[in-house]
């Protein structure tokens, strides 16, 4: 048998978001929830300066109902505050999304993993990468290092009761501020939420170009 693109794709799509999970039962309230869900982090994702759009999908993969994935144009070592504050937004694009299509009283779970992963980049940020202007440029973080030949290396750093509390608060800033550039995006493209809600809807796979596409209303 020839192998082809669609083969190299498909392999790196069950690596990178997870095998599909055809099989799974969906009610058309939750395909239309998911469906809002990752286009609510599509649309943000194509509107600020982060990864350019690969694929988003509402087929089942691993345990997620739906997945966006967006890919760098090349390798990348190293990422900018500016990358850093753009994913804060694009994490919130789906919940913000869902807000849009039912309201406070509607919101899913959906957004738990996009809530943790916010949650930790804003931490590093402040504690590890010296991101935060009102902390300065210093490492706040435990230094955890892996078992070494038998003997644990592991050195915690104490952070003072007052100190810990400006770290929450550094936090909980960027993780609203992401909140805020996410709803103000969507509410400002609106249309494009809706369209690339219905393909989705429609089709279930969607690639960047597809998106690009229907934002420019090909």
């Amino acid at each position: 048998r020839i192998i082809t693109q669609a083969e190299f794709e498909d392999a790196k799509d069950k690596v990178m978001m997870g095998a599909e999970r055809r099989s799974m039962v969906m009610s058309e309230e939750e395909r239309r929830n998911t469906a809002y869900h990752e286009a609510g982090h599509a649309v943000v994702g194509l509107n600020v300066k982060y990864d350019p759009l690969h694929k988003v999908t509402i087929i089942p993969r691993g345990r997620a109902l739906g997945v966006t994935m967006n890919l760098p144009d090349g390798d990348r070592h190293s990422r900018t505050r500016e990358w850093c504050e753009a994913r804060m937004a694009v994490l919130f694009g789906g919940r913000e999304a869902e807000l849009i299509l039912g309201g406070e009283k509607n919101v899913t779970n959906g957004a738990m993993g996009d809530i943790q992963m916010a949650t930790s980049l804003g931490r590093a940020m402040v504690t590890e990468w010296g991101m935060s202007d009102k902390l300065g440029r210093v490492r706040y973080s435990a230094n955890e290092q892996e078992v070494f030949l038998g003997h644990s290396v592991t050195q915690s750093k104490n952070v003072s009761e007052s100190t810990a509390q400006i770290i929450d608060e550094e936090v909980r800033r960027l993780v609203a501020a992401g909140e805020v550039t996410a709803k103000a995006i969507l509410k400002k493209k609106r249309d494009d939420l809706h369209v690339i809600a219905k393909a989705l809807l429609e089709y279930e796979t969607l690639s960047g170009e597809d998106v690009a596409k229907l934002v420019r209303g090909e």
